[in-house]
């Protein structure tokens, strides 16, 4: 696990072993153990790289690698099938110096081109120059949990792991992308290929990028994504077998590890059965990390313990409280564009406690992208039901919704207005109204009439609502299912835990996340993984009946939130509005002091629950006193 930089300049001025190493230096904490430069022959191209070790300890893994006298690679992630295809290539007649998955990208790229990624089962960024053809070969893999971000124009083409190492150079020059700004607003989180910085693009999930030195172009090609419309006839007892199975596999593949390893452990059904199934596969007690709130709404604490217990684990917990947001501007700083998913605080947290033990900590993300487990997919199942009463909905329901919101305030009727109003659109575009943070109405309530001009003619909503068909779902339900696997999972999950657990030179594995396992779940009918209205994961949970406690599997879903709400009307009240309605604040012509005080105040008097797009706004703010003040 590394960061990987890259510059290449396509005029008279050469890249500088300086300018890598400034790269370099600005993500170290990526890669604490080696650091590494390479400049072309020409000194058109530069590479940089930080190490974590993890495979290979030996100086023999050091990069940037070279291969064949020919090819130069940077590569940020880990390759779990690289023994496996090492043999294969090995029997091609291919010769290997070192025990590292590195130089069998190297190798497969000899043997295969651009579709070497067809071999890799893993996470992934990378860039390999081919000093023979002067081309620049980058990919990211098929989710997403390894960032591949970059800049070009007729001078230069810049890459790295982080954008930070961008904003070294002087090339670069600074400038807020107002429409990655007005996304984040509705999504929580700036979607691809935006990034918050004009020109500063993130390559997608499953894409690769070839940079063609000699022109100038680069050329991006999609190497592979699921496919949701064909559907396997099996019985209950052969999905469950089938998912035991392949769960199992990815899961002693992510074991693979020289150094020390263990798991995030959040007392929920996935985490669990991780460390279920880590137990199977370790001679010692697994490792494993929780972190809970003093306010037991949020705490999962007892979970988590009870599941430590069953399977023996070596458990260590913490406690987060309101202080903790002192590690906010660290935060904003670390993930470097707008982000606003609350629940990074915890994950930084949690790893920050993990790294005292552990350098490798695997965890439960993608549970609930391949079964079907966010609660918001049962509202739009129900929401398409309820299209066959919509006469009746026009005619007296949402009449009597506007009455009762008018005269009365209250959490609840926000939330049955918004369900209500977005029976008036389409499918698509009523799942993305559910999940946003602010609607187009809250906007043009906070907006300036500047900024509401500027951005009103970018839909936020085509952002995830136009990707709903393209893997092929034939249920609307569950290609909603497949929109979030392309948008929320890379973009906000991803990013999270990969930014949290880089912070802190920390590795964080995902075998839910694990292709062939997502292919596999993939043909699960949506039947199976949401029965009936709210069951959700039922074919996950059926899977795991006596390996992870029923108390665990069958309590009602927390997430991993964090206590916002209750802390902006309390602790943090007044370090908000320090922040939010500061003249530095208000002069950037985005949000009006008139309306942002009545938005804060209907929280304070809990007419409304605004607490996460609080935090988005908090979030944004000191995302511009830390890039742009």
């Amino acid at each position: 696990m590394c960061g990987i930089v890259g510059k290449v300049s396509f005029s008279e001025k050469k890249v500088s072993s300086q300018a890598i190493a400034e790269m370099n230096a600005s993500i170290s904490h990526r890669g604490p153990d080696d650091s590494g430069v390479y400049l072309s022959p020409d000194n058109a191209v530069g590479l940089g790289q930080q190490r974590l070790s993890i495979i290979d300890l030996s100086p023999l893994g050091h990069q940037p690698m070279r291969y064949l006298d020919r090819y130069e690679i940077v590569f940020n992630g880990e390759i779990y099938n690289f023994q496996e295809k090492r043999d294969l290539l090995i029997a091609k007649g291919y010769t290997f110096t070192s025990q590292s998955d590195t130089e069998v990208i190297l190798a497969l790229y000899a043997e295969y081109g651009k579709n070497c990624v067809d071999h890799l089962r893993g996470m992934f960024a990378f860039a390999i120059y081919d000093e023979q053809e002067y081309t620049l070969f980058c990919a990211r893999d098929r989710v997403g949990k390894k960032p591949f971000k970059y800049y070009l124009d007729d001078q230069v083409f810049m890459f790295a792991s982080e954008l930070k190492s961008i904003l070294t150079q002087p090339e670069y020059v600074r400038e807020p992308d107002y429409e990655a700004i007005h996304h984040y607003l509705t999504l929580q989180y700036v979607p691809a290929p935006l990034t918050g910085f004009k020109g500063i693009h993130k390559l997608r999930p499953a894409h690769t990028l070839t940079l063609n030195i000699k022109t100038k172009e680069i050329t991006e090609e999609r190497y592979w994504k699921l496919d949701y419309s064909t559907k396997w006839n099996l019985s209950e007892s052969e999905w469950k077998e089938k998912i035991i199975e392949k769960l199992d596999e990815s899961v002693k593949l992510r074991m693979i590890s020289d150094v020390p390893l263990g798991a995030f452990l959040s007392g929920g059904i996935d985490s669990s059965a991780i460390v279920a199934l880590m137990s199977r596969h370790s001679t010692t007690p697994v490792k494993t990390f929780s972190i809970g709130f003093k306010e037991q709404k949020y705490n999962e604490l007892p979970y988590a313990k009870m599941v430590a217990e069953k399977f023996g684990t070596e458990h260590h917990e913490f406690i987060v409280e309101s202080n903790a947001i002192e590690h906010l501007p660290m935060l904003v700083r670390q993930y470097e564009e707008p982000f606003a998913d609350s629940s990074a605080l915890p994950t930084y947290l949690v790893s920050k406690h993990t790294r005292g033990f552990v350098t490798v900590a695997l965890n439960g993300d993608g549970g609930d992208e391949n079964f079907a487990g966010y609660g918001r997919y049962s509202v739009l199942k129900f929401s398409l039901f309820y299209e066959y009463f919509r006469l009746f909905h026009n005619l007296l329901i949402s009449p009597l919704v506007n009455i009762l919101a008018t005269h009365l305030s209250s959490p609840f009727l926000v939330r049955v207005k918004r369900f209500s109003d977005g029976m008036k659109i389409p499918y698509n575009e009523r799942y993305l109204d559910y999940l946003s943070y602010f609607t187009d109405g809250m906007k043009k309530r906070l907006y300036t009439a500047d900024f509401y001009a500027k951005t009103k003619h970018h839909n936020s909503t085509a952002q995830v609502s136009s990707r709903f068909t393209e893997l092929g779902a034939k249920n609307k339900t569950e290609q909603a299912v497949s929109a979030d696997l392309l948008t929320y999972l890379p973009d906000d999950l991803q990013a999270k835990v990969d930014i949290a657990t880089m912070a802190v030179s920390l590795e964080g594995r995902a075998p839910f996340l694990d292709h062939e396992l997502l292919e596999l779940t993939a043909k699960i009918p949506l039947s199976l993984k949401l029965k009936g209205w709210n069951n959700k994961k039922y074919i996950l949970k059926e899977a795991l009946r006596g390996l992870v406690p029923d108390e665990v599997m069958f309590r009602p879903k927390m997430g991993f939130g964090i206590p916002v709400h209750d802390w902006f009307r309390e602790e943090l009240k007044e370090y908000t509005e320090g922040i939010l309605l500061s003249p530095k604040a208000l002069k950037r012509n985005i949000f009006t002091e008139e309306a942002l005080t009545s938005f804060l105040s209907d929280h304070y008097t809990k007419k409304a629950d605004y607490g996460y797009q609080i935090w988005a706004l908090l979030t944004l703010e000191l995302w511009f006193q830390e890039y742009f003040d």
